[in-house]
C-alpha cells in the first residue's frame, strides 16, 4: 500500500483545508473547539503529521462552508 503522509494529494488536501480555514476567518483554536478537540489536533493536522478521515472531512467542510465534493476534485488532480 502506498504512503499517504506527505504525499502529493495529502499536501493538496491539507494545503486546501488550511486555505479554507483562513477563507472562512476562523483561527485553529475556534475549529479545534468547534470539532470538540485541542488545538494541538489541527496543529498536527495542518503540519501534515496525521491524516484526515472521511467523516472529519464532512465536518470541516459543514465548519469551513465548502463543498466537500468539489474539494476533492481539487485533491485529486493533484
Amino acid at each position: 500500500m502506498v504512503k499517504t503522509l506527505g504525499s502529493a494529494r495529502h499536501r493538496a488536501l491539507i494545503a486546501y483545508l488550511i486555505e479554507a480555514r483562513e477563507r472562512a476567518g476562523v483561527t485553529q483554536t475556534e475549529l479545534a473547539e468547534k470539532l470538540g478537540e485541542y488545538q494541538s489536533f489541527i496543529a498536527r493536522l495542518e503540519s501534515g503529521q496525521r491524516r484526515v478521515d472521511v467523516v472529519e472531512f464532512l465536518e470541516f467542510a459543514e465548519i469551513l462552508g465548502f463543498d466537500p465534493y468539489n474539494a476533492l476534485k481539487k485533491v485529486e488532480a493533484a
